[in-house]
């Protein structure tokens, strides 16, 4: 090889090692690695509000968190790590406390894997509401701000006002301007200012307002259309029986258009073929009277027939059979607790009998229930409370009764809602007229509060002597149901989404109570009167036998 030819090699040699390492360095400067080191994520995520950026509520009004979204380019979603925290004149609180006048700030904070943190707020102001209340028992309400003024009209307790303007008497006392509306006109007068409250929830007992008394949405499903109930009552052996098509019959006849029907009764025997029996309490399937649940549904819905499913949830003698722990029971002897009836209860904190309930609920309403009727929900009478200390109720969450009840029904709403069925809540009588949970658990606008429907059983017959001024409500049954009924409508004005009142009545003669009477036609039609002036245009018949009153019921 020659000088010339070595030389030129040489160069070759040189100017291809140096494309070799322009090329690795290139293409090092270019990999995955170096190009994350030198592009930094400097761009904060993005957060929306869901809902308006400020919020007016009234004093007593329940503010539900609406929340926000957060995204990140990098990141993606982030929404999941919102951190909220919410402030009151620049200061921390819990939560939105809306019982007197204020201005509250929620901020939403989130940060991305590189820690740029972005921050949107929300601005939630209570207001004093023109809404107001008479807290009292009673209030007058008068032509002027003067105690010898005259009396235009007496309110009751929950009864709704529109304020108007403040006002003084002559001696300085505060009085309220007010506008009162009844079915037929606008009546304008004054009440005294401490008669009145702008928050609704001073109008429930303070011993229970830690229950839940937020608003639930109450809707009519397009599927399911509301009826106005007019109905009675069937036995298991009724609905699977001879003496359906009779019912039905009388059903055509009158106004009866809504049959109540055992689906898990009195004795925890189960109406149709179960799969939760199976899982839960096989022997409720023993004695399953109707074999073809379909050819049921379809001849009640060929009949324009409304069709509710009873079921009695707490007091169940073949659940606790099967679950003997479950059983209410005496803390000395370890006995099952039973009422005169002999049949067992199980707790009513007993979850696993809520989802045992749920489940019948659910069967019964694939198989075409329109609605959910809970009986029995409640804690067994024990004498005003006073066996309570005796009995151990496995209170675990150590919760109150009325809590418990409404927690239960609160579960039953979140599961049935979304299938498209109405639930109810049957409750003592009496219920409507006490202020307190009657050591049953049953306290009244807790559990209209959460329910489609409530049904006070107004058996006169169930009523003490005395009660009402009367002697004997048994023999007044005009008298007992109207005075019933009209406690339970004016307890309703205490909450915002109270339940439609459908009142169980009595179509049987109670020959057990001293100084009874017969119950007949006249007897029904006077209780179907007693609800119909106070504005309840829906009832329920009680009679074991499933014989009905015919002449006392409407066309």
């Amino acid at each position: 090889m020659n000088l010339f030819t070595k030389r030129n090699m040489f160069k070759f040699c040189s100017f291809t090692l140096l494309a070799l390492s322009l090329f690795i360095s290139c293409n090092k400067n270019n990999s995955p690695e170096n190009t994350s080191k030198a592009i930094k994520d400097e761009t904060k995520p993005s957060v929306s509000l869901k809902g308006e950026k400020e919020v007016t509520l009234s004093i007593g009004d329940y503010y539900q968190e609406l929340g926000a979204l957060a995204t990140d380019d990098v990141d993606g979603d982030l929404s999941s790590q919102i951190i909220i925290n919410i402030t009151k004149d620049n200061n921390p609180v819990d939560n939105i406390e809306s019982s007197q006048e204020g201005e509250f700030t929620i901020k939403y904070t989130v940060k991305d894997k590189s820690g740029n943190e972005a921050t949107e707020t929300r601005k939630v102001i209570i207001e004093k509401s023109s809404l107001a209340f008479i807290k009292a028992k009673s209030a007058n309400l008068r032509e002027s701000s003067d105690n010898k003024a005259k009396n235009i009209l007496t309110l009751s307790k929950g009864t709704e006002l529109t304020f108007i303007e403040d006002a003084l008497d002559t001696e300085n006392t505060p009085w309220a301007k007010v506008e009162y509306t009844n079915a037929n006109e606008k009546l304008t007068g004054f009440i005294k200012k401490d008669l009145i409250t702008f928050d609704r929830s001073e109008l429930i007992s303070e011993k229970y307002r830690y229950l839940d008394f937020t608003p639930y949405e109450k809707k009519e499903y397009p599927n399911n259309p509301r009826v106005k109930a007019k109905g009675i009552y069937l036995t298991i052996y009724s609905a699977g029986g001879q003496r359906l098509d009779k019912l039905i019959d009388l059903a055509n006849r009158t106004e009866i258009n809504a049959f109540v029907i055992d689906v898990k009764d009195d004795n925890g025997y189960l109406l149709f073929p179960m799969k939760a029996g199976e899982k839960y309490a096989p022997k409720a399937n023993e004695k399953n009277t109707v074999k073809d649940i379909s050819a049921l549904m379809k001849k009640l819905k060929d009949n324009n027939i409304y069709s509710i499913a009873r079921i009695v949830s707490f007091k169940d003698p073949i659940y606790t059979e099967a679950h003997t722990d479950r059983a209410i029971i005496f803390k000395d002897s370890g006995k099952p607790f039973t009422n005169s009836d002999n049949l067992r209860w199980a707790s009513a904190y007993d979850r696993v009998l809520w989802e045992y309930n749920i489940a019948v609920a659910k069967e019964a309403i694939a198989a075409g229930f329109n609605e959910i009727q809970f009986d029995y929900v409640r804690f067994p009478a024990s004498n005003g409370g006073k066996l309570d200390a005796s009995l151990d109720y496995r209170n675990e969450k150590n919760e109150t009764k009325p809590q418990a009840i409404q927690e239960y029904l609160k579960y039953a709403r979140k599961e049935i809602a979304p299938l498209g069925a109405y639930i109810s809540a049957d409750v003592y009588g009496l219920v409507t007229s006490v202020e307190d949970d009657m050591a049953l658990g049953q306290h009244w606008e807790a559990i209209s509060n959460v329910v489609d429907y409530i049904s006070p059983m107004m058996y006169p017959s169930h009523y003490g002597n005395g009660v009402y001024g009367l002697s004997v409500p048994d023999a007044f049954p005009y008298e007992t149901v109207f005075k019933g009924t009209k406690d339970g409508v004016y307890r309703n004005k205490n909450i915002k989404t109270p339940a439609i009142i459908r009142p169980w009545i009595q179509d049987f003669t109670a020959a057990w109570v001293k100084g009874y009477i017969k119950y007949g036609d006249k007897e029904v039609a006077a209780q179907i009167k007693a609800m119909k002036d106070n504005g309840v245009d829906e009832y329920l018949l009680w009679n074991a036998t499933n014989r009905y009153s015919e002449g006392g019921l409407g066309k």
